[in-house]
């Protein structure tokens, strides 16, 4: 292992380590959650539309600040897309306002930041969001970890791996659903693995669409990844569903407005 890989896997092995809030997972299994990240607009349209055809909803991490625009991953949802993603039985959840990275502002301007994208959302869609957060690009650190974790329902990262028998709710592990029909085998194996430990196996996109990004995938991918954990008798269930399984109380925006990094919010 070169040095710069091993600083990363030691790293990594210390966010895992330290300020978890761990509830055991017990006899759950197997769950898989499938999320999206930002959202794009065809995130809803198709990936929506094609969890909802198998009967199950998935989770969307939100960044207001995104709303309107449009760039790499193609156009960005619109408010009436919250309003029909709601009415569709998805859930909302928080992924900042400004969708910035915690490596680029101190601590108190990040937590401020997901308070206002907490706010914001509320304000659009006329309902809280779920409680539950995703780190956009999966950057998270200690510092954050410790002071936004117990704020929020749940965190997610892009680390892979399953969660369970332990689950970190300061740092829920999840793994990427991006390319077409040829990444399937990569995502049979996840769900199998997942199937034999009976844990819970998140996994998170972008857009999804017949070209994606490279941080997107095919609504053909999408579609034989979740046919094939409901063939293997997996339950899909959205990210907030498993936590009210687990007895997770959700946190609203009114619990998220007090201490950033030990001051209040605005001092």
């Amino acid at each position: 292992m070169n040095p710069r890989s091993l600083l990363s896997a030691v790293h990594r092995r210390t966010l895992c380590s330290l300020y978890a809030r761990t509830v055991p997972w017990g006899n759950r299994g197997p769950v898989v959650s499938f999320s999206f990240d930002d959202f794009p607009r065809t995130a809803y349209l198709s990936g929506g539309a094609i969890l909802k055809s198998l009967g199950v909803r998935g989770t969307y991490y939100t960044a207001p600040g995104l709303m309107g625009t449009s760039g790499e991953l193609g156009e960005q949802f619109c408010s009436e897309d919250i309003h029909s993603l709601l009415e569709d039985g998805h859930e909302l959840a928080c992924h900042t306002f400004s969708h910035i990275s915690s490596r680029a502002v101190s601590c108190s301007i990040y937590n401020e930041d997901v308070d206002r994208g907490r706010k914001a959302m509320e304000e659009i869609a006329g309902a809280p969001d779920s409680g539950n957060f995703a780190y956009p690009y999966g950057h998270v650190n200690l510092m954050t970890k410790k002071t936004l974790g117990p704020r929020m329902s749940s965190s997610r990262g892009n680390f892979p791996g399953l969660n369970g028998p332990g689950v970190d709710l300061n740092l829920l592990r999840a793994n990427s659903l991006y390319g077409d029909l040829d990444q399937f085998e990569k995502a049979r194996q996840l769900i199998l693995r997942n199937e034999k430990q009976k844990s819970w196996l998140i996994f998170y996109s972008h857009d999804v669409c017949s070209n994606p990004s490279p941080y997107g995938c095919t609504a053909s991918l999408l579609e034989s990844t979740a046919a094939f954990a409901l063939q293997r008798g997996c339950r899909i269930l959205t990210v907030r569903e498993v936590l009210e399984e687990l007895g997770v109380a959700a946190q609203s925006t009114h619990d998220s407005v007090y201490a950033t990094c030990g001051k209040p919010a605005g001092s």
